[in-house]
């Protein structure tokens, strides 16, 4: 498990979830299985644990438990995918969307600059349109949306021209061959934390991700018993806003209705009223951990689908 990725928050996450022993629970992001491990270990013989991951080699790590099923799926399409099952409501969700340490370590999926690698990116191998095709095939005004609105990266413009330059004279085809093209625009004395943007940008537009974590998270209201509790581990802004605002809102522009009493209407109640961050002493286990927020809230008694 743990060469396949290193749960973040692993006890506060869970712990947020308040595990009711015969309840039954969601895991969005499978992964290496942690989390799914250490909601297995607080339910008893009833409860069940439903764990959804796109990546095919995932499933070499679930579980052989008959409480336990694991659903090959993008967490986007989690209600229909838990009605299949017969299951309509559940006690809990949670969802590390963290990449996992596997996929960035894996220099031939193209997620990380550090290496040479084919231009990939793809979370699911199937998919047919990949890191090569946006880099390749968009435009230069395609591309400018994507590094302002999913890296937040400055004169995201000059990116673009980079870019299109250097496909001009060949098809951009590695990761090193993306580094090299951006090179002329890259700020030397920020170079990792620009990178690590763009990369990010291009990963997020490849995978649909701001798309299926809005999906999921209007999904997980939906299959939430009143009562049930909503955990989500985030590790940059874009998601962390999303999640912020709609545990406070219900929607993703974190405006809050008010009834006739000018009394706040919310879907959700917060549990955690600020974000948990890991403690020094799991950073210093596990890097990766450093920008990881953990957001809880309760599903009002009130709320049905």
């Amino acid at each position: 498990m743990s060469e396949y990725h290193i749960p973040v928050l692993l006890e506060e996450s869970v712990e947020g979830l308040e595990i009711e022993p015969s309840g039954t629970y969601v895991d969005l992001t499978f992964g290496g299985g942690g989390h799914s491990a250490r909601i297995l270990s607080a339910l008893g013989p009833a409860g069940r644990l439903f764990a959804f991951d796109q990546d095919r080699e995932a499933a070499r790590n679930a579980f052989d438990d008959p409480r336990f099923t694991f659903i090959e799926s993008n967490f986007r399409f989690m209600r229909g995918a838990l009605r299949l099952h017969g299951v309509r409501q559940v006690d809990g969700v949670l969802a590390d969307l963290g990449v996992s340490s596997r996929h960035f370590d894996s220099v031939e999926r193209g997620f990380s600059f550090r290496g040479d690698a084919p231009l990939d990116m793809r979370m699911n191998r199937r998919a047919s349109f990949s890191a090569a095709e946006l880099i390749n095939g968009y435009s230069n005004a395609e591309l400018t949306r994507v590094f302002r609105d999913w890296g937040e990266l400055e004169t995201p413009y000059k990116i673009a021209n980079c870019i299109e330059r250097a496909r001009s004279a060949a098809p951009i085809a590695t990761t090193g061959q993306l580094v090299e093209a951006v090179a002329p625009c890259t700020p030397r004395k920020e170079e990792t934390r620009f990178l690590s943007r763009l990369f990010q940008a291009v990963r997020i537009e490849v995978n649909h991700e701001m798309e299926a974590l809005k999906m999921a998270l209007e999904q997980s209201l939906k299959v939430l018993a009143p009562g049930g509790r909503l955990s989500v581990i985030s590790y940059h802004s874009l998601e962390d806003r999303l999640v912020k605002n709609f545990m406070r809102s219900g929607n993703f522009e974190g405006r809050v209705e008010k009834d006739f009493f000018g009394r706040a209407v919310t879907p959700f109640e917060a549990v955690t009223r600020k974000a948990i961050v890991p403690s020094p002493q799991e950073v210093e286990r596990n890097p990766r951990s450093r920008s990881a927020k953990l957001r809880v809230a309760r599903k009002r008694s009130g709320e049905t689908d």
